[in-house]
């Protein structure tokens, strides 16, 4: 899930970062006691406003990582066909997603998803991995603020069995034999795994058993009978879409849930200069943010600021960062920011849960070719060469997407198509896919990708990129229209 570097250096992210909003240095001064309410009355509106919108891009995926948990374990019991559980225990999909599921934006149908949400707040968890045979997997762990910091796998790790302790940030005990340490930089932590399916059956005779063997039990627990207790309350009015609920919050709301989110899971040392500046509208681990704080044109003002920083930031996915051939490309700055918190928000905004891109690497596409807007009322071919397909060391795939992100009602039910599909080589060796609204003339079903009626996107997953695409050697065809 997954999705974009938009920066290909220092000096393109400076560029970026001047750009977007006009971010201006504002040294303003706060009046209040640490941890408590913020008063703005030395904050002049503009400036309280650009704060604002620094404040809402820097805490974005941190309230949107809260509330995809919050829905996620909102659970009695282990869930399959489904990556929704409790805390502390894994949920399995065990098909692919369709266009009904709204969990994620921009699910994938290469792999079946095995996500777990853990707390480390009371103590370490022990995550066994099974021997996959050969067989590509990963799991990605994400901190509270979406930053991929371990990423076991084929690539990293190997495929055979492993114990893994992953311990929070408070944690000072030692480390049992036999088992890796995987220290989190926050006590809320993502694995959102992904392990390769080749076929339905293959996914029943093979990564069922797979996924049954990633296993999370809490240390003290560790060596006995141990079975989770299935007590958690349910809250029935819950959302099944977190990324729309966060997308509509209100200012009001959106701030005071990062700050309680903040105190929560602390933010890194490197994040102190932006925090001291936010500090001052009432942004901050334990602080309160209102509205009534300011007059009534700066109100107005700052309930805009979370459509207008969405339109900013998907406004930029579409034309900002690195392009070929207008796709927008992704080598390297995903899955582990620093403090690039502009392109933290736009992956947390149109494709939370990201890997890293020598994991999996995400070129997306919104524009054809001559530039124009990708609409399904039109017709369109993707174009590979003979030897020019996408180097993966694992496999690739192109996957459909609508205006929101999410996948696309069709008639034949494919959302994604790759070099697993049963695709028509052209005689030369060449390979031409379809992309459009609808079936194809002449035989071709077999390399047709279907498009909604309407604007849609089109993803590339490349698993475990080969350094020719790392390195930029090989280029990305563009998208054509069909005259």
């Amino acid at each position: 899930m997954t999705f974009l570097n938009l920066i290909k250096s220092n000096k393109k992210s400076f560029r970026f970062a001047l750009a977007f909003f006009a971010f201006a240095a504002a040294g303003l001064v706060c009046s209040a006691a640490p941890g408590g309410p913020a008063t703005a009355q030395r904050a002049p509106g503009d400036s309280a406003l650009i704060l604002a919108k620094q404040a809402y891009v820097y805490g974005f995926p941190l309230v949107l990582m809260y509330e995809t948990e919050h829905s996620a374990v909102n659970h009695q019991k282990q869930v399959y066909n489904s990556i929704f559980a409790p805390v502390n225990l894994f949920g399995h999909f065990r098909t692919f997603p369709d266009a009904t599921f709204k969990g994620v934006v921009k699910p994938n149908c290469d792999t079946y998803y095995s996500s777990a949400w853990l707390d480390l707040s009371q103590e370490p968890l022990v995550l066994t991995v099974p021997n996959t045979k050969g067989r590509y997997y990963l799991l990605p762990m994400m901190d509270a603020y979406t930053n991929v910091f371990a990423s076991p796998g084929k690539r990293t790790t190997g495929t055979a069995t492993q114990l893994f302790l992953v311990t929070g940030p408070g944690y000072k005990g030692a480390v049992p034999g036999g088992m890796k340490q995987i220290a989190a930089p926050t006590n809320m932590v993502w694995i959102l795994g992904r392990t390769q399916v080749n076929s339905a059956q293959d996914g029943k005779d093979v990564v069922y058993k797979i996924q049954d063997g990633y296993t999370l039990t809490p240390l003290s627990k560790w060596g006995t009978d141990y079975k989770p207790a299935n007590n958690t309350k349910i809250d029935t009015g819950l959302t099944k879409n977190p990324s729309a609920f966060v997308e509509n919050m209100d200012i009001n709301t959106f701030f005071n849930v990062l700050n309680e989110q903040m105190a929560k899971n602390p933010p890194p040392a490197a994040d102190s200069v932006i925090l001291r500046k936010i500090a001052a509208i009432g942004v901050g681990a334990g602080k309160q943010f209102s509205l009534n704080s300011f007059d009534s044109g700066t109100q107005n003002a700052l309930k805009a600021v979370p459509a207008t920083v969405q339109r900013q930031l998907r406004l930029f996915s579409v034309k900002g960062g690195s392009i070929e051939n207008n796709w927008n490309i992704s080598r390297k700055g995903v899955g582990n920011y620093g403090t690039n918190y502009n392109i933290r928000a736009l992956i947390a905004l149109i494709a939370l849960g990201a890997n890293l891109n020598a994991d999996a690497s995400y070129p997306n596409c919104q524009l054809d070719a001559a530039g124009n807007k990708l609409d399904g009322a039109k017709k369109y071919t993707l174009h590979f060469d003979k030897g020019q397909m996408p180097p993966a060391n694992a496999f690739w795939s192109l996957t459909m997407y609508g205006a929101d992100d999410f996948l696309v009602d069709n008639p034949i039910n494919r959302y994604t198509i790759g070099d697993r599909s049963n695709l028509k080589y052209n005689d030369d060796g060449s390979l031409d896919v379809y992309i459009q609204n609808e079936q194809p003339a002449n035989d071709n079903e077999a390399n047709w990708l279907p498009a909604p009626k309407g604007p849609f996107t089109v993803t590339m997953r490349i698993y475990w990129p080969k350094e020719s695409y790392l390195d930029g050697s090989w280029k990305i065809p563009g998208i054509k229209m069909v005259q």
